[in-house]
């Protein structure tokens, strides 16, 4: 049966190979990105299946609801994989670094989600794209510790929708993604090589967001093989 997927952050790495994987199975994605350049290749490919939208989370929601609106259909499952990395040490970051940080490992899937709520079916499924960097106990790095500390935020974030959405039939989860082969690794670890590729990881996701993840609610799930050392 087709599903409706909503993704953010689709325009490279991972959200990229998601709007794939999606599409190839038959479902029906609703891409949301700053820049159309490499998902616009998918119009011709799945014309019925693939809309986009072009606006930059980080700063505005104004737009989703009318798009949701003119699509006039109901999400199942909304993806927040939307992100930034800033690689700095820590006495170098300034508060713009911050809140940039902010804004765009936090705020896009607060506004995201405020925004497809009324738009979204009973059940359905809401899986925020965090970091093994922002999971409790886990291995830290220089230069990643606004980073790290968002992807936190987005974890906690993820255990209190869990609770605050539970009456809509929406579970939230996170999956907390170790080192996948992605732009945003190789900016910040440099020449190291991930053992997973985006699209073997796209796949794992897609798996949880359409099947497993009606038996969680409120997880904070660590998905990794390795992380640089």
């Amino acid at each position: 049966m087709m599903k409706q997927i909503l993704i953010s952050g689709t325009s490279r790495g991972i959200g990229y190979a998601l709007v794939e994987t999606f599409l190839s199975r038959g479902h029906r994605v609703l891409s949301l990105s700053r820049s159309n350049e490499h998902v616009s290749s998918f119009i011709d490919r799945y014309p019925e299946q693939f809309h986009y939208l072009c606006i930059n989370l980080s700063e505005s929601d104004t737009s989703i609801s009318s798009y949701l609106e003119d699509l006039n259909i109901k999400v199942d499952v909304l993806i927040n994989n939307a992100g930034l990395l800033i690689n700095k040490p820590f006495l170098a970051l300034t508060d713009e670094d911050w809140n940039q940080e902010f804004q765009a490992n936090v705020m896009t899937s607060v506004r995201l989600i405020r925004s497809a709520l009324p738009y979204m079916n009973k059940p359905s499924s809401i899986v925020n794209i965090s970091s093994m960097g922002g999971y409790q106990g886990s291995s830290k790095y220089l230069g990643l510790s606004s980073y790290s500390s968002m992807k936190g935020a987005l974890s906690i974030l993820t255990e209190c929708l869990a609770t605050e959405l539970a009456g809509y039939s929406i579970h939230v989860n996170a999956l907390c993604l170790g080192a996948v082969k992605t732009e945003m690794l190789s900016q910040a670890f440099p020449g190291y090589e991930a053992p997973v590729d985006a699209p073997t990881m796209a796949s794992y996701i897609a798996r949880f967001a359409l099947e497993d993840s009606a038996l969680y609610n409120g997880q904070i799930l660590p998905v990794a093989m390795s992380n640089p050392s």
